[in-house]
């Protein structure tokens, strides 16, 4: 069973992103055969590692500041990450990159809702047969996510005023602050005004034993695993963009 309070960094979590982001580099500044089979399967493998390094060292972070911040931290490196990967497809300029971001953002609400929810949901009630959560805090993000999704993948089919499936300029300002001021509503009630909601009250039981209303928050040295959360994502930007390319190609 993993320590919660241990200090130790596994070795795998900076020798990952480390050698990533110094192949990414060399091959970048073109001091490496950036079209090799050998270097691209391994860049590959790498940015795999980068990125469960990078959400490795956000969840020690995470356990660290205790929630909600936690989940803020968490949710934060995942969009630096989702983010890095399709401006760097965008940027190659193949054709048809336009529509990645949207696209992205489509598949990724589509996994979070039936692909991780769902499963868990399924599992859950196997094998704890009733399972607890806050009810304000899941219907809370629920309505953000609904009407942020709404208003950014729905709405465009049914404007006339931009280009086919596209905002005009106008509109595209309105709904960009629109979406951060509801964003920031909904900030300001998880970690202010309903902060309690989104804490994990567990007076539940499970297999006949009470589970402790919170554990332990982990000993970890917080500037070392932020310098290493740094380098992972640093990483994760390098690998994405040299991959890019034989993306695409390989796509086509």
């Amino acid at each position: 069973m993993h320590d919660s309070t241990s200090t130790h960094v596994p070795l795998w979590s900076w020798i990952i992103p480390l050698l990533g982001g110094v192949i990414a580099a060399l091959a970048l500044a073109h001091l490496l055969p950036a079209g090799s089979v050998l270097i691209l399967l391994t860049s590959a493998a790498l940015l795999a590692g980068a990125v469960f390094a990078a959400v490795h060292h956000a969840e020690v972070l995470a356990e660290r500041v205790g929630e909600p911040f936690g989940a803020i931290l968490l949710a934060i490196c995942v969009t630096i990450i989702e983010v890095a990967v399709i401006v760097s497809i965008m940027l190659s300029g193949a054709e048809g990159n336009e529509v990645v971001a949207r696209d992205t953002v489509f598949s990724a609400l589509m996994i979070v809702l039936n692909g991780v929810i769902g499963p868990c949901l399924v599992v859950g009630g196997r094998r704890h047969h009733e399972q607890s959560f806050q009810l304000n805090a899941a219907s809370a993000a629920l309505a953000v996510l609904g009407t942020l999704a709404t208003l950014s993948l729905v709405l465009p089919n049914f404007v006339i005023a931009g280009q086919p499936q596209q905002f005009a300029r106008i509109q595209l300002a309105i709904i960009g602050l629109v979406s951060l001021v509801l964003y920031g509503v909904f900030l300001y009630v998880q970690t202010v005004r309903h902060r309690d909601y989104f804490m994990d009250h567990t007076g539940a039981i499970d297999d006949g034993k009470a589970l402790p209303a919170e554990h332990e928050r982990p000993k970890g040295n917080m500037p070392v695993t932020g310098g290493l959360l740094v380098l992972a994502l640093v990483a994760v930007v390098l690998l994405a963009k040299l991959l890019s390319h034989p993306l695409d190609s390989a796509v086509d």
